[in-house]
């Protein structure tokens, strides 16, 4: 019996060093306080590598556009309603961001580069807000951006072929630089919750 208690015992023990030390290992989530989405530990598998064309025609990379904390959509500028509705939220959410005295910027990445050209991007950007930078590129491209952020778009076949329309998800990200990809953004967030999430982020990640 003694022997039973004392090999329980040392179970035990090896079992609560055990634990002990893959919690000591887990890193702490600095933005804990900040979500307001349920991304929670599925934040690692989004974003990643990316190779676009700015507004002005450069060749950029994920590390040449999040520079500063960057409030990130995925649309088109054809889009008759909920793109210029998101990005203009966007861009009152940003210049919240920076009344408070952030270094911050927005990013729109077109799903549709077939019609969206760098002039067609700089244009619709432009007209929001000066800290807002469109992306383009090839099919290609596009692809690989859309499925590093996990997003949706699909061209709808049964419309103008000149005129069509484009589904898609209607998430706006933050993106921190060194840090990647941190919380999303649904519609129905308003400027101000957007602003205040934003600041707590970036506060947090020092």
């Amino acid at each position: 019996m003694i022997r039973i208690l004392a090999a329980m015992a040392f179970v035990a023990t090896i079992t609560l060093l055990g634990v002990t030390w893959y919690l000591g290992r887990v890193p702490e989530d600095v933005f804990a306080a900040c979500h307001g989405s349920s991304v929670g530990a599925g934040a690692a598998s989004i974003g990643g590598p990316l190779d676009l064309v700015d507004e002005t025609g450069q060749a950029v990379t994920d590390a040449d556009m999040f520079t500063r904390p960057t409030l990130l959509y995925f649309g088109y500028t054809f889009c008759p309603d909920v793109c210029p509705l998101d990005n203009a939220r966007n861009a009152d959410a940003l210049q919240l961001i920076q009344d408070r005295g952030y270094d911050a910027q927005a990013a729109f990445i077109s799903i549709d580069p077939e019609r969206d050209t760098p002039e067609l991007m700089a244009e619709f950007t432009d007209y929001l807000h000066e800290d807002m930078t469109g992306y383009t590129g090839t099919l290609e491209q596009t692809k690989a951006a859309s499925q590093a952020y996990k997003t949706y778009y699909r061209k709808q076949d049964d419309g103008d072929p000149e005129y069509y329309l484009v589904d898609h998800s209607t998430f706006t990200y933050l993106i921190l630089p060194e840090h990647g990809f941190v919380e999303f953004f649904k519609r129905g967030d308003t400027p101000e919750d957007m602003a205040d999430r934003v600041g707590c982020f970036i506060d947090a990640a020092g």
